[in-house]
């Protein structure tokens, strides 16, 4: 008398825990689309770039090694490319900001 029971209690628990289961799914597959980007360095720019400006616009440590910072400027590039709608200004600031962490200009000024 007592098997029944509990086999009709287990059948009930189990189809419980699948209905639950079909909703949280369900609500799993609705929920809205988030981007999974990172977000960038949205300041104003100081006269003069330092590190600190530069590490930022890339997303970076100043610390960063060289390839690091290569793949940096590779992935913001592909976000704000002129070509792609992108400003000629940002572009070149990003390229700034890209040659001062890779030690190509001094900071604290342009290349002129």
């Amino acid at each position: 008398m007592v098997m029944p029971f509990l086999a009709g209690l287990a059948v009930a628990a189990a189809a419980l825990a699948g209905r639950y289961g079909v909703q949280a799914w369900n609500a799993y597959k609705t929920r809205p689309v988030v981007p999974k980007m990172r977000k960038f360095y949205e300041g104003g720019f100081q006269p003069t770039m330092t590190r600190r400006e530069a590490a930022l616009i890339l997303g970076i440590r100043e610390s960063t090694p060289p390839d690091k910072v290569r793949e940096a400027h590779r992935k913001v590039m592909v976000a704000n490319h002129p070509d792609a709608g992108g400003s000629h200004y940002l572009a070149s600031k990003i390229n700034e900001a890209k040659d001062l962490m890779l030690g190509k200009t001094k900071g604290g000024g342009s290349a002129f």
